[in-house]
């Protein structure tokens, strides 16, 4: 096969692809092969109305880094994909083409025919994101995709429902819940997003029954002072205490309501005095029940308010704020109005603000849930990557509430609760027909319950509904528990935690040590744009994946999000960041070529034993490194590390050195050329299965290209080729020190060229000496090398060389490098330039080591970050050492 001078994305990935689903390279055989232990991922089932956005890039390639890993290790390996039905977020796609088109609302249609629409919008245009992550190279089993609609699901969250109802685990009840007034639907945490905005803080009096006192109260919600129930100071607060447990009469409603006191409050905020409205606050709520205060709703689910509002019921929101504050001021109570910044949170789908509103729904009890979750954090069972993301989740689930599973929307899982002409409900596994009998009471039954399902209540039991669950299917004796999850920070409670309590509580035919849904939880990087803000479509500041897949390729892509990516540190991207993965991706496909051209159909293999040349003991010994270093990496879903590592050793140790190194003897027919060509084909053969699991479509080409070359049947794709075990490889101590002593002349003559910006190529006269004897034995063993490396045009080697006059110097350990300078080169500016240099550095040093002495600092700061900051440091004070030298002898 001959490769063409640059690689071309475009040219190879579709049909690699293609050869891929082609040959079921993603798909487990039917029959578990002997002694392969499982391994399994869920994808993280994206909103079927998604498109691929950066973060999705981020995470799938994560996902399939580790699945092409695992595979190749021999494992049982099975990544499923899916997307999620996602409730509001599709309802709201098809009302709105709905009434765009034919200008009707689902109330016009009905909720069967409504429900139908939203099924063909489905079809249509529902799964455009999987085929994105197609483009991105994902290796999923296609042929197990799974919507949490399907009906082997819709049966498993029926299922799961009712065992929750029949354990008492599910009730009914009027609770505090997040409210959209517009859509006019409970709604979740996760669909709630909290905006900054310019807003004022009203300072109301409320005058103390039976005295001439006021109590001032602070809110940025003024019309829902109709609502109050009481007003709380903290216990400790002074300036109160001797109001606690009078009473206030509250403005427009002639109300008396109780003046409490409450710990939650903070007496820094406002007046330290805050006004109770147990049906409008979730914190009001909780004090409320605290001190038994009545809860008076004063909005109607449209955001309008009610008769319990008095003279202003019928208002909206908005003027109902606007009328009461002019009442107020009207009255003499309205104090100060203060200018502020609050956040505000708005419904993620029809941006209104969220009410907190006391509603009629569905819960689920969670405390009894909860429990082996927390145990199998605190007992190793489940594992967070990083560590400090534990936290997160227990603090959670060791004080989860109660979990709102309804929602007033048609698209949806309906729940499966029925009742007769008195409201009795009855639950069925099986659609119960209107005007059939009430399994209980034997009246008939006159409708199904309206609301469905939050789509967490489907999602969660992701991990072994989509392998055939409540059924006990091959698929999850085989598959489950799964082994690696890798998601987003924001839904670790949302989504994370209530997996595993489902995994506890539904597969409860299996021991406990096996129905862990998961054993590690990679919380993944939220990705940046370049200013560090969170990118966002209604931001603006978004990078759309596939334009860059379109102008660098996806493999070029994945390289550059795992090299930006550190373990624990957010991401900060621009587009020209995936310049670093087409610069990487080039290097390969051009150390690749100048390999393949070295073959000429000649069958090696590379092995250590026909390595004799310090140059191929080295390589071979960097290969036994590299392979054990990557391995270990991804073994501990250490992604950045891995493929920094791998970076290193194509770049600098094969393509800079060993390549530079072997060239002269390969213009030869001898042993030495058929040794270094052997060495050559087992560098590059290993190198690409290390780096297949991040560049799966060039590394698959490249694979061909070789076999071909060498006159090999190429057998299995890459996909599906044995993980590098590095047998036949030595680690080679020797080989490895005597070229690091080569590399280290060689990278002082270079670092005194940049430093004295000489040219790269202009012959240089150089005096190296060492008081160790090995030292100089090697050097004079390799003088040519060193003559060819670093472009000298003389070299003396000796014990105890003196610096010559006008040179400038570098050290590498226990060697010192002099090169003289010329008559060309003008030492006095010279001088002048290395002093500026050294005193700019050691201000950046003075500030480091500051830094690194600040305790909180240290305290804070991930220990990645404070490792890095040393390691600069050291460095820095390497090269001002350095400067100072050279000063110092000019």
């Amino acid at each position: 096969m001959e490769l063409s001078s640059r690689y071309d994305p475009h040219e190879h990935e579709a049909a690699i692809y293609q050869r891929w689903l082609d040959t079921k390279a993603f798909t487990p055989p039917a029959e578990k092969p002997e002694g392969a232990e499982p391994f399994v991922i869920m994808i993280p089932p994206p909103n079927v109305t998604g498109v691929l956005h950066m973060g999705h890039a981020l995470n799938g390639t994560i996902q399939d880094i580790v699945i092409r890993f695992r595979r190749m290790q021999g494992r049982d390996a099975l990544w499923v994909p899916g997307t999620d039905h996602a409730g509001i977020a599709t309802q709201a796609v098809v009302e709105k083409k709905l009434f765009a088109e034919e200008g009707k609302t689902r109330h016009d249609l009905g909720r069967e025919a409504f429900l139908e629409r939203v099924f063909e919008w489905k079809e249509h245009h529902g799964n455009a994101i999987l085929e994105q992550y197609r483009r991105l190279g994902a290796s999923c089993d296609w042929s197990r995709t799974a919507f949490t609609m399907d009906p082997e699901l819709s049966r498993a969250v029926r299922e799961s429902f009712l065992r929750l109802w029949e354990k008492g685990l599910i009730y009914r009840g009027a609770r505090i819940v997040n409210w959209d007034c517009v859509l006019q639907t409970a709604i979740s945490d996760d669909e709630i997003e909290n905006v900054e905005r310019k807003g004022k803080l009203w300072h109301l009096a409320y005058p103390v029954d039976g005295t001439d006192e006021r109590i001032v109260v602070a809110t940025t919600r003024p019309e829902t002072m109709l609502g109050d129930t009481g007003v709380a100071v903290h216990p400790d607060d002074e300036r109160y205490g001797r109001l606690v447990g009078r009473k206030v009469r509250l403005p427009f409603m002639d109300r008396l309501i109780p003046i409490v006191a409450d710990e939650s409050v903070d007496p820094k905020y406002g007046t330290g005095a805050v006004k109770v409205t147990p049906g409008h606050d979730p914190a009001d709520y909780e004090r409320g029940a605290r001190h038994n205060l009545p809860i008076i709703t004063i909005l109607h689910k449209d955001g309008t308010l009610n008769d319990e509002a008095g003279r202003f019921g019928g208002l909206s929101r908005e003027k109902a704020r606007d009328e009461v504050v002019k009442g107020m001021d009207e009255l003499g109570l309205l104090v100060r109005i203060e200018d502020i910044k609050h956040s505000v949170p708005l419904s993620d789908r029809s941006k209104s603000v969220i009410e907190p509103l006391v509603s009629e729904q569905w819960f689920v009890k969670m405390k009894e849930l909860a429990e082996p979750a927390i145990r199998a954090a605190n007992e190793g069972a489940l594992e967070f990557r990083p560590a400090r993301w534990k936290k997160v989740y227990l603090d959670w689930l060791e004080n989860v509430q109660d979990w709102c599973i309804s929602r007033q929307l048609w698209w949806g899982h309906q729940i499966p609760i029925w009742y007769d002409e008195d409201g009795v409900p009855a639950g069925s596994r099986e659609d119960l027909e209107i005007g059939s009998a009430h399994p209980t009471t034997g009246k008939p039954i006159v409708r199904q319950d309206a609301d469905v399902l939050d789509t967490w209540a489907s999602s969660w039991l992701w991990p072994f509904a989509t392998l055939g669950w409540p059924d006990r299917t091959a698929d999850l004796e085989r598959f489950y528990p799964t082994h690696f999850l890798s998601t987003a920070r924001e839904i670790i409670y949302l989504w994370v935690a209530r997996m595993i309590m489902a995994g506890y509580e539904f597969m409860d035919h299996l021991p406990a040590e096996k129905r862990v849904a998961f054993g590690v939880c990679n919380v993944h990087a939220t990705v940046l744009d370049s200013s560090g803000k969170r990118m966002s479509k209604s931001a603006g500041n978004g990078i759309d994946p596939l334009d860059v897949i379109q102008q660098y390729g996806a493999d070029a892509m994945r390289y550059s999000l795992m090299m930006l990516t550190r373990e624990g540190q957010d991401v900060r991207l621009s587009e020209n960041r995936f310049e670093e993965g087409r610069r990487f991706t080039n290097k390969i496909w051009n150390a690749a070529r100048f390999v393949l051209g070295q073959m000429g159909g000649e069958r090696t293999d590379g092995t250590s034993a026909s390595a004799t040349a310090l140059e191929d003991r080295w390589i071979l010994s960097r290969l036994a490194e590299t392979v054990e270093g990557v391995t270990n990496e991804l073994d501990g879903y250490h992604f950045n590390d891995a493929a920094s590592r791998l970076y290193r050793f194509v770049w600098n140790d094969f393509c800079d050195w060993y390549v530079e190194l072997v060239k002269s003897r390969l213009e030869g027919d001898d042993d030495s050329a058929r040794a270094a060509r052997g060495t050559l084909a087992r560098v590059l053969k290993e190198t690409l299965a290390l780096l297949h699991p991040f560049t799966p479509f060039q590394t698959e080409v490249l694979w061909d290209a070789l076999h071909e070359t060498l006159g090999e049947t190429p057998g299995a794709m890459l996909v599906r080729t044995a993980w590098p075990t590095g047998e036949g490889l030595v680690r080679d101590a020797d080989a490895e020190a005597r070229l690091g002593t080569l590399q280290a002349v060689v990278g002082a003559v270079r670092s005194i060229r940049a430093m004295t910006t000489i040219g790269d190529r202009k012959p240089l006269e150089a005096f190296v000496t060492s008081p160790r004897a090995e030292d100089l034995e090697v050097l004079e063993a390799s003088r040519e090398r060193l003559l060819a490396l670093a472009h000298l045009g003389s070299l003396a080697v000796g014990a105890d060389l003196a610096r010559p006059a006008g040179s400038a110097a570098a050290v590498a350990g226990a060697i010192q490098v002099f090169v003289t300078l010329g008559d060309d080169v003008d030492t006095a500016a010279l001088k002048e330039t290395l002093e500026r240099r050294a005193k700019k550095l050691a201000g950046a040093i003075g500030g480091l080591e500051k830094k690194l002495q600040n305790k909180g600092y240290l305290a804070n700061a991930d220990e990645e970050v404070v490792a890095s900051d040393r390691l600069k440091l050291e460095e820095q004070r390497e090269e001002l050492a350095l400067l100072e030298s050279n000063v110092a002898g000019l």
